[in-house]
């Protein structure tokens, strides 16, 4: 008999943190699913990596602040596999800007791909994970959540509901034994940070300022991931854990 693997969807995982985790599951013997909303090329690349590693990988293209492309998404996945078991929501967008230059434009595409994603995506993993016993959700988010981050106004918002919203899905998804948590990271220097006008600041901060003595690697937060979705971790619920070498400890 042919061993059925255990499916993991990570979106946003063409790059950075996204990318790490779906080659760390692959390595765990997951069959991935790669999201992208733009980069197709780099989404096959990171699809021949995880083949290299024995398991099945497919790329689907799918903006997640779109809940029909995400009805959408979740359909190939049952086509393709029949089955989820981890769903890690890592997609994450936003506008940088200072609170008093935001329009509603930039408010609502942050709000939709880092929070809005999480719910509907939930919704829809949770059908597939409860024909199977159960399953793990995991979300990143940052400290922009519960501290303030120059220009980050509307993601730092985005992701304080996401973490509010992964305490209701715990509870909620608890009794279908589906176990729900977050990972906030500190600064790491991903495609991401390229994005913030004052990103040598940050960086430098994080450098000089993290009492563990070193920045927060895109490994530091693979490992809490791939931690939360094991049973080791399974009376964890509704947490966000916080990985930043102990950088928000300081005021």
């Amino acid at each position: 008999m042919t061993q059925i693997n255990k499916v993991a969807l990570i979106t946003g995982s063409s790059r950075g943190i996204g990318k790490a985790v779906a080659l760390r599951l692959a390595e765990k013997g997951y069959d991935i699913v790669v999201n992208y909303a733009r980069s197709k090329t780099a989404a096959l690349e990171v699809v021949e990596q995880i083949e290299k590693l024995g398991v099945k990988a497919i790329a689907v293209k799918a903006n997640v602040g779109k809940p029909e492309k995400i009805k959408e998404l979740f359909a190939t996945i049952e086509e393709e596999f029949g089955r989820l078991d981890v769903f890690v929501s890592n997609a994450a967008s936003g506008v940088q800007k200072p609170a008093m230059e935001l329009e509603e434009s930039h408010w609502d595409w942050t709000m939709n791909i880092n929070s809005k994603a999480l719910l509907f995506c939930a919704q829809e993993a949770a059908k597939l994970m409860e024909k199977n016993g159960g399953g793990f959700i995991v979300s990143t988010s940052s400290l922009g959540s519960i501290r303030y981050l120059e220009n980050y106004t509307t993601v730092g918002v985005s992701k304080a509901a996401l973490e509010a919203l992964t305490r209701y899905l715990a509870v909620e998804l608890s009794p279908k034994n589906i176990i729900v948590n977050a990972v906030s990271g500190g600064a790491v220097d991903t495609d991401a940070l390229k994005h913030f006008p004052n990103r040598e600041e940050l960086l430098e901060d994080a450098k000089k300022n993290t009492p563990a003595g070193r920045m927060v690697e895109i490994e530091d937060m693979v490992n809490a991931i791939e931690f939360l979705v094991t049973e080791n971790a399974s009376m964890i619920r509704g947490q966000t854990i916080i990985v930043d070498g102990g950088r928000s400890l300081l005021v």
